[in-house]
């Protein structure tokens, strides 16, 4: 791995413990195993680096979603794999846990990918929702947009959930409560 590939996936790593505040330059350095001036030479400082770090982590998140979407099978089958996809419950969210970083939120530059991720989970939720509606597994009268920002505010949710309590049950619960909801009649 470059020089530069390690210190955007320590930072990565970083960011995700301890959010943009708790990531200091130091840290990165010596997590990387790299020292001042290789992290310079690469990155302009600590934000560029930063925002290297949420674009390959909103990247990776997109890829992996994209595998459930583009599953093949009923929408209530692609939905269902994204909601039951491997997780690390307890970590929660690397991009959702960047919305709850002021730092990150009051920065243009670094919420950019931030906001850019959600958006596009939501519209890939989305059409998949209508999709369903068109071949008739959803009620004509569900509004796919809805149901988007319903799945996606369910896993987030699910994350805080079994964070504050130290179980992926309650994040399990979520889950199975919203498929429950969307289950096509039989």
């Amino acid at each position: 791995m470059s020089t530069s590939d390690r210190l955007i996936e320590s930072t990565r790593e970083l960011l995700w413990e301890r959010g943009y505040v708790g990531t200091s330059p130091k840290a990165i350095q010596q997590r990387a195993d790299a020292g001042q001036g290789s992290m310079y030479h690469h990155f302009g400082g600590k934000q560029d680096l930063a925002l290297a770090a949420i674009e390959r982590t909103a990247q990776e998140m997109r890829a992996t979603a994209a595998k459930s979407f583009d599953g093949g099978g009923s929408a209530y089958a692609r939905i269902e794999a994204y909601l039951r996809r491997e997780r690390d419950v307890l970590r929660g969210c690397p991009i959702g846990r960047l919305t709850m970083d002021p730092d990150v939120i009051a920065s243009d530059a670094l919420r950019a990918p931030v906001d850019d991720t959600i958006d596009w989970l939501r519209e890939q939720l989305a059409g998949i929702a209508e999709e369903g509606k068109e071949q008739g597994e959803f009620a004509p009268s569900l509004d796919a947009e809805e149901i988007a920002a319903t799945i996606v505010a369910t896993v987030q949710g699910g994350y805080v959930l079994a964070r504050a309590s130290g179980s992926p049950a309650a994040f399990d619960a979520g889950v199975r409560g919203l498929l429950s909801l969307l289950a096509p009649a039989a």
